[in-house]
């Protein structure tokens, strides 16, 4: 999820209302400037243009050449600093924005509206969950790659059997975690769109990790589906050779 704050603050910057607080605290450098300095407010707060979300940090940067696209250019985002990869890690935007913007500047001179905060510690839980059950994910993915390698040379029912439970397992915690992540990027992204339009904020989704999230999901009920496959062939091959008097693997 990628949050937009390039356009903060640009209803609150404006030099017809002279007793802002927030106009007042910059001082009188810009209050002049402020309809030509539009696409560069972020920076005159000592904020950041935009904030992507991550499962294990956040990323921050800005909007090149621009942060306001015109008929040929659009931004490009060009990323200057990522927080310390952390287990569990939760992104809270308004703490990030509030610690970064300039002295005497609160979030509450920009108008931040609660209900960002709100969705933002309403999915906070979930967003833990969603870790958990990805780490046991990818563990899942680890044990039914070794079991297919295995499977593949030593064959037999059991194996089968064994290599289709790992996968189930495996489809099971990512199809919850990538259902979770949906949830909670529509959520945090629909209060965020809803509400802070208003103040220049905005957010999208980030559909390539969705993407992934889902393909890697269908990628494991495909294999659950061929181990599924194998253990049920395997067993009508064994017992056509018991009829025929062979020998065969279990």
């Amino acid at each position: 999820m990628t949050l937009n704050t390039s356009m903060l603050g640009r209803l609150t910057l404006n030099t017809s209302k002279s007793s802002s607080s927030l106009l007042n605290s910059i001082g009188d450098s810009i209050k002049g400037e402020v309809n030509d300095l539009v696409a560069d407010i972020a920076r005159k707060l000592n904020i950041h243009d935009f904030y992507s979300a991550h499962l294990l940090n956040y990323c921050e940067g800005y909007y090149t050449p621009s942060a306001v696209a015109n008929a040929t250019v659009d931004p490009d985002k060009n990323v200057t600093k990522c927080s310390n990869q952390t287990a569990m890690f939760h992104f809270d935007p308004s703490s990030v924005i509030q610690k970064e913007l300039k002295p005497g500047i609160d979030l509450t001179d920009l108008k931040w509206p609660s209900a960002i905060k709100d969705a933002v510690h309403a999915v906070e839980m979930a967003s833990k969950v969603m870790f958990v059950l990805y780490c046991i994910g990818v563990a899942t993915i680890g044990l039914a790659l070794l079991g297919a390698f295995l499977g593949v040379f030593s064959g037999g029912r059991m194996a089968a059997l064994v290599n289709n439970m790992l996968s189930l397992l495996a489809m099971l915690s990512l199809g919850i975690a990538s259902t979770i992540v949906s949830v909670i990027m529509a959520k945090v992204v629909n209060e965020v769109n809803e509400h802070g339009t208003d103040i220049g904020v905005t957010a999208t989704k980030g559909k390539t990790f969705l993407g992934m999230t889902w393909a890697a999901t269908g990628l494991m009920l495909v294999a659950a589906i061929a181990w599924i496959y194998e253990f049920v062939t395997f067993r009508r091959q064994h017992t056509s050779y018991v009829f025929e008097g062979k020998p065969g693997r279990y």
